[in-house]
Formats: structure tokens, C-alpha cells, sequence
């Protein structure tokens, strides 16, 4: 775990009032809290706050507004904000859904920073609303000072909504209570396809009561029903409360857009009268540019324009590598090609990623993927959704891609990589090696396997043999889509060492319980 905090004082002491301070009302009859709506004489940003893409120097905040308002942030050393820096952000309005970020640069290493977000009337800035706070802690520039992150994925999924009788989305209290440096989601940050009904009947006769809303009563087509969808999660406290104590590193997947997109499909759904995803996509980017502070991205009144993959530089000892499985890949097919330049990063991807590999200088290269390598993930009854297609001979389709990756590692003598991925919604772990694999240009790594955050459970897939993987480790459930309330949810946790450099995963269950950890040595090419 990082140590140092600063100060002699933890995160938790100083947002235990976080939530409190934040202007939220208990929606009527539900035991949930909700962000106060009503429209005062002073703007209001009831909805939280969020830091994401932290670095040793840098983050972007985040901000909802109720209304028009110019956001300012400041920072500081102490809660007190004695000696506060200002930071002049945007104006936020209908554009943006009410929501801005603010690029924050030039703040101290592995420090401790106080922020806190202030709303104005942009016509008056003597009207301003109660400030939002939170906390963060930089990247260390120093190996010695260790790092702890968590990681997990699909939120909301299958109809399993924010559930007041359950406590809401008690994973993020489990989470924020082992105090992370940040948070990686790898996806399916809502679902998009999936409506929230009021209740469930689980099969052994009881009820599943799901917070509701307008939006998410059908499936999100048009932009303002993506921006529900995506304001749907911020309902919930725990969430909130979380926000506000963990800068998040987020990517997407399928679930933002449509079950199994790809760009180009026409959907065969006759929930949607718009059948275009690449309309949809789009739709969807904005949205999810707008309630995320995604440092690559820059919500505006036009298109988007930016990119979900990037490298977030956390210090000497990590660099994560966010992936984007989606806007690249090519159609969904038996995927048995022997030629695939497209593949399912795009040739352009692939490019970047090997590039910064090389470049990296890190202990650690870990490579964020919204969807695993070797899990055999079927679409429809002939297609395939991720890399692998079950054929376990040599690389064919996407594997094609993933071969000439794994190969430029190799020769490039590309020290510490490791996987982490979500999206089966089960927890398992991953070990490749080329004397088990049909292709064996390669040295050895591991792939790791979490979720979900909160919804449904499914049964564990096929492995496939072309890049020689084992399964040391799975955990899922026996029938599809079991609800939380019947199986635990999952996410994982990594610890970097600052003497030794080793990292430990562990990957947890909903109540903080290891299922499964592994101790990896710093300094190799392959584990």
C-alpha cells in the first residue's frame, strides 16, 4: 500500500463529512440518498465531484452543475485551504448537460491535494453555490513510495439497478475503505441497453427493488437519454463518497453503446428505432466524455473529439496503458482470417501501443484491456466478441494483432507487463506461456480477470489454446445471470512495493474477502 500520506492524517479522516457536505436529499420513500434538484437562487452541484488521470503533477476535475454556472476549482494543502491555488475553468450549461472539468498542472508529487470545486452565476459571480470538496493524492516521483489501485468493471448491468434494501453499490465503500491511489474501470460503466425496471422477482421468490428514472426505462438512443444513463450511477452515495477520495482512470466497452458493438453495425433490435451504432457511438462518446474527467477527451457543444486510449503515467514504478477495444476493431465475425490488419485496436492503436511500450520506463506496464485476450467470448451462434475465436492453432483474426503485440514485447525486451480486464462478470486469473501454445514467439505473462461491479453473474467461459493460457484461479457463477444479491461482486487490487518493486495482486470479493493473489517480480520480460 502507498505510505505517506502527508500530514499524519488518512483519507478517510478527512471525507468522513464528504457525502454529508455535498447538498444531497433521500429521494421520497426510497432509503437512498439523491442529489437535491430544486432550483434555488445559487447554483448547485449536488452530483458530486470526480478527479481522474491523475499523474505526478496533474489531474482533471470534474463537476456537475444545476444550472449555468462558471466553475472554479481550487487547490491546497490542508483542508483549511490556507494558501489556496485558483484554477478558472469553464462555463458550464446545456452544451455539456451542465457538466465541466478543469486541467489541473503543475501540482506537487506524491502529495496530498485538497480541492474543492465552487459554482457561479456567470452573470454575477457573487452568487455562488456551497462548495463541493474532495481529495487526491499525486503520483510519487519517488520508487520508494509504493502504489495501491483497484480495478473492476460493468456497473448496472442486466437490470440489477442502485438497490436502497441492499445498501446501493456497497462495493465502492468496500473499495474506498482499503484506500486506493486510484481506480481503473475497464468498462460497461453503464448499460446502455439494459433498462431499470422498478423490481425483479429472483428466482427464490424475492424482490429486487431498483431505484428508477425516466431515462433508464428504455434503452438510451438519443443523447439526453445517455447523459440519464450515465447521471443514473451518480444516484447512488456510495458512489459519490467515493468519488470524491479516488481519482478513477476509466475506459469503455460494449454495454455504452449496445451489447457486442462494432462500428459500421445496424442493429437487429427491435427495442431501437435508431438502428445505426455508429450513430449511437457517437451519441454515447459525448455523453461519456461529459461525466467522466477523461484527460483525452474535452466535452464541447460539437462532436467529440479525442480518443478513450492513452498512457497515464503514474510515477517510476507504473504506467497504465487504457486500451479501446471498440471504436477500432472490425466486424464481428467467425474471425478466421489470415490476414487482419484491422483486428479489434485498429492498426493505428496497435502502432501507439507499441510505441509507448518501447518508450516506457516504468516497473510496471500495465496494459488496461476492456476485454480479455484468451476467454473465448461467443456473439450470436457463429461470431466472436474479443480476441479469441476457440480454433487453438496458430494466431487467426484478432489473434493476428495480438501476436505481433506480444512478439514486439519480446524483442523489445519489454520488462513488467500484466493484463487486467473485466467484462465476463466473473473473477478469474490467467497464465500464457509459449511452451503450452501453438504460437511461441512470446515470453510469459499473466492476465487477470474482476467484476462485476453490480450486475448480473455469469458462467465461466472456454480458454483458448493458441497463446497457451491456464487457469490457476476462477470463480463464477453456475447459471447465467445471477443478481448481487445471490452472488458476490468482484474487483481487484494491486500492490506495488517501493523496496522491493514486487507487485501483488489480490483479487476481492464484495466485504473486502481475497479469493485469490499472486507475487510477481519486478525487472522481467516474462512471469
Amino acid at each position: 500500500m502507498a505510505q505517506g500520506w502527508g500530514g499524519g492524517f488518512g483519507r478517510r479522516s478527512l471525507l468522513r463529512g464528504a457525502a454529508a457536505g455535498s447538498g444531497v436529499l433521500a429521494l421520497p420513500g426510497l432509503a437512498v440518498a439523491a442529489p437535491a434538484l430544486v432550483r434555488g437562487g445559487r447554483p448547485s452541484a449536488a452530483w458530486g465531484v470526480q478527479v481522474g488521470d491523475v499523474t505526478t503533477s496533474s489531474g482533471v476535475v470534474w463537476v456537475r452543475s444545476d444550472r449555468p454556472a462558471r466553475m472554479t476549482v481550487q487547490t491546497a494543502a490542508t483542508e483549511s485551504f490556507r494558501d489556496a491555488r485558483t484554477w478558472q475553468g469553464p462555463v458550464v450549461g446545456p452544451g455539456t448537460d451542465f457538466t465541466g472539468v478543469t486541467a489541473l498542472h503543475g501540482l506537487p508529487p506524491g502529495e496530498q491535494i485538497h480541492y474543492r470545486v465552487l459554482l457561479a452565476d456567470p452573470d454575477d459571480p457573487r452568487r455562488s453555490g456551497e462548495p463541493v470538496t474532495g481529495t487526491f493524492r499525486t503520483a510519487p516521483d519517488r520508487r520508494r513510495d509504493g502504489i495501491r489501485f483497484h480495478w473492476s468493471g460493468d456497473l448496472a448491468g442486466q437490470g440489477w439497478g442502485i438497490n436502497p434494501e441492499l445498501g446501493g453499490y456497497r462495493i465502492y465503500e468496500d473499495m474506498r475503505r482499503r484506500d486506493p491511489d486510484f481506480f481503473l474501470c475497464s468498462g460497461d460503466n453503464i448499460y446502455a441497453d439494459n433498462p431499470i425496471t422498478e423490481r425483479v422477482t429472483l428466482p427464490d421468490g424475492r424482490i429486487w427493488r431498483n431505484v428508477t428514472t425516466e431515462e433508464k426505462a428504455k434503452v438510451a438512443e438519443t443523447l439526453a437519454e445517455f447523459r440519464g444513463a450515465f447521471r443514473y450511477n451518480l444516484l447512488d452515495e456510495n458512489l459519490r463518497r467515493f468519488n470524491a477520495q479516488v481519482p478513477t482512470i476509466i475506459q469503455w466497452d460494449d454495454h455504452e453503446v449496445h451489447n457486442n458493438w462494432y462500428p459500421g453495425q445496424l442493429l437487429d433490435d427491435d427495442r431501437y428505432t435508431v438502428k445505426d451504432v455508429d450513430v449511437l457511438s457517437a451519441r454515447s462518446l459525448r455523453a461519456f466524455s461529459e461525466y467522466f474527467p477523461v484527460g483525452t477527451l474535452r466535452p464541447g457543444d460539437g462532436d467529440v473529439d479525442g480518443r478513450v486510449y492513452r498512457v497515464v503515467r503514474h510515477g517510476p514504478l507504473l504506467d497504465v496503458f487504457v486500451l479501446d477495444m471498440r471504436r477500432y476493431r472490425n466486424a464481428n465475425s467467425p474471425d478466421r482470417q489470415t490476414d487482419d490488419p484491422q483486428g479489434i485496436l485498429g492498426a493505428e492503436q496497435l502502432r501507439w501501443l507499441k510505441r509507448e511500450l518501447s518508450r516506457s520506463r516504468a516497473v510496471w506496464k500495465v496494459i488496461a484491456a476492456d476485454m480479455p485476450l484468451g476467454l473465448v467470448v461467443p456473439d450470436g451462434a457463429t461470431d466472436f466478441e474479443a480476441v479469441a475465436q476457440g480454433d487453438p492453432g496458430a494466431p487467426l483474426g484478432r489473434e493476428l494483432q495480438l501476436a505481433e503485440l506480444l512478439r514486439h514485447i519480446k524483442h523489445r525486451r519489454i520488462t513488467g507487463t500484466v493484463w487486467l480486464t473485466t467484462d465476463v462478470h466473473y473473477t478469474s486469473a490467467q497464465h500464457y506461456a509459449p511452451e503450452r501454445a501453438a504460437f511461441k514467439d512470446f515470453e510469459p505473462f499473466w492476465e487477470f480477470v474482476s467484476g462485476p461491479l453490480n450486475a448480473g453473474g455469469f458462467q465461466a467461459v472456454k480458454l483458448d489454446g493458441t497463446f497457451g493460457p491456464v487457469q490457476p484461479f476462477i470463480k463464477a457463477p453456475d447459471r447465467p445471470n445471477t443478481s448481487p444479491a445471490e452472488s458476490p461482486q468482484n474487483f481487484g487490487e494491486i500492490d506495488i512495493d517501493g523496496g522491493s518493486g514486487e507487485l501483488t495482486v489480490r483479487l476481492r470479493q464484495e466485504g473486502g474477502e481475497v479469493v485469490f493473489s499472486k507475487v510477481l517480480q519486478p525487472g522481467r520480460i516474462g512471469q
